[in-house]
């Protein structure tokens, strides 16, 4: 079905979101947490039922037909995420178990394998802890390679001086950085990332958990060495994810995990290692998620990032408009170049109170440190905050609602 529509018809696509017809406590269902995790289309579940339905088996290993259509149609997954990131070539992509395990890889295969001792790994104050505590993992392994820190302005922002300012020390060997915050909404600059961190020889890896779902992603002309993203935020299923490699450096890279299908010999002795992506995908893969991820990126691929990145930016207009104008609300981040999250406290209320409070009118929203305590500290919010953030399928009328019950909070705490 072609669904590519100029301008974005919310109320058409939100038919394909089921969960979305419910209603809680008598009010409609307002979905503002997609951040965390988006909500599904029927189009996704029904590849995942197809695939149990018609098409299952182990891939990569039977030598009868139902394996090899089982094959294909996985190995077909793995060519939407080629084109969907634009890598130059399909053995530059990893399935994994999700943004997590690829950054785990890359810090044990890169990290452990291919940096030297007095090498260091920058990451930002603005990290998911996700793209944090890996390094320090790796820093307190007693390998030597140490971890450095790229401050953020007052207003969210990454500080490309405190970035060059590291960089010119000479011993940092990869920068580690988020495409976009989880909690600010801020997009970095990824490609004068990219090229500042190979001026002076170091590799760049992006997480992409919550640009490559706002965002087009082109992997090539970021010039990333390492570029991660995760299914279930790109309104695909749980448990699978993405890593794009440049080839070459896979080539270099020793494996992560051991097991079947990683390899190309194994005696008692000793085991010699298959070519990339096999090597790093041990055992039997999330074949049933890797079709729903495909008909995932598939359905956004046909409604086009270009129409879904307006919608975005007319969410993220209404959103500036009105928020402000709740008396006692602050926003969290004030960035030039920002996507739909929006994070925010109120004078009145714990952001924990908050979230119950605005539940009880079918309202989702995260309350919390989301997974980034460092940058709430940075920020001096110790309590965290509340985060509201928006998929394809919110609506300014949601926005406004949303504004509507944190007046009443701020009334009913005050």
């Amino acid at each position: 079905m072609d669904l590519a529509l100029a301008p974005l018809d919310v109320q058409r696509i939100r038919q394909d979101f089921p969960i979305l017809s419910q209603t809680v406590r008598g009010r409609p269902l307002v979905f503002l947490d997609s951040g965390a995790s988006a909500q599904k289309p029927r189009q996704v579940m029904d590849a995942m039922r197809a695939c149990m339905e018609t098409a299952y088996a182990n891939v990569h290993r039977g030598a009868y037909h139902l394996s090899e259509v089982a094959t294909e149609n996985h190995e077909a997954s793995r060519e939407a995420a080629r084109r969907f990131l634009n890598a130059a070539r399909v053995e530059e992509i990893i399935l994994t178990g999700g943004s997590t395990s690829a950054i785990n890889l890359v810090a044990h295969s890169f990290g452990r394998g291919m940096l030297k001792p007095g090498q260091r790994v920058l990451v930002s104050e603005m990290e998911h802890h996700a793209n944090l505590v890996p390094w320090q993992m790796l820093r307190d392994d007693g390998r030597g390679i140490g971890l450095g820190f790229i401050r953020i302005t007052d207003a969210g922002e990454l500080d490309l001086d405190s970035l060059h300012a590291e960089l010119r020390k000479g011993d940092v060997g990869l920068v580690a950085v988020t495409h976009m915050s989880n909690v600010l909404g801020t997009v970095t600059p990824a490609g004068a990332i990219a090229r500042m961190a190979h001026e002076h020889g170091a590799r760049v890896l992006f997480d992409g958990s919550q640009a490559a779902v706002h965002r087009r992603v082109d992997v090539q002309a970021l010039d990333a060495d390492f570029y991660a993203f995760t299914g279930h935020k790109l309104y695909g299923p749980t448990g699978i994810g993405v890593l794009y490699a440049k080839h070459e450096l896979l080539e270099a890279m020793p494996p992560f995990l051991g097991g079947g299908d990683m390899i190309e010999t194994v005696t008692l002795e000793r085991s010699t290692w298959a070519a990339p992506p096999a090597r790093f995908e041990a055992g039997t893969p999330p074949i049933i998620e890797a079709a729903g991820m495909k008909a995932a990126i598939e359905y956004v691929e046909a409604i086009g990032m270009e129409a879904m990145e307006a919608h975005e930016r007319s969410l993220v207009d209404h959103a500036m408009r009105v928020l402000p104008e709740v008396e006692g609300l602050t926003l969290v981040g004030s960035a030039q170049d920002r996507g739909g999250v929006f994070s925010f406290s109120l004078d009145a209320a714990h952001p924990h109170d908050l979230s119950t409070f605005v539940d009880r009118r079918g309202i989702c929203i995260r309350a919390g440190r989301h997974c980034a305590e460092p940058l709430h500290e940075r920020l001096g919010l110790e309590s965290g905050s509340a985060r509201a953030s928006f998929g394809l399928y919110t609506t300014h009328g949601e926005i406004d609602a949303l504004a509507e019950a944190l007046r009443e909070a701020r009334r009913f705490f005050a």
